[in-house]
């Protein structure tokens, strides 16, 4: 299963953006999407401030990989689903 972790804030249009994008791309793939406010975790606003919306993948126990942020990457995304 592949499970993209979205880092992203409650008041973010683009954040949004990238959810719904995320979500219209048609994975074959078992998948999970997580969504996490960068804001309820101060170490999260350390990594990602600026840097929201942020999207990372992993597959089954593997380490995450940070696809992109600001926008979708949809190269990116497909890219990483391909190699798994």
């Amino acid at each position: 299963m592949i499970h993209f972790t979205l880092y992203s804030r409650t008041y973010c249009h683009l954040c949004d953006d990238m959810l719904a994008a995320l979500r219209a791309l048609e994975i074959v793939e078992p998948m999970s999407i997580a969504v996490i406010d960068v804001d309820a975790d101060e170490a999260l606003v350390a990594k990602y401030d600026e840097l929201v919306p942020v999207l990372l993948a992993s597959k089954d126990e593997q380490a995450a990989q940070q696809l992109c942020h600001y926008f979708l990457d949809e190269a990116a995304v497909r890219t990483f689903v391909a190699r798994v």
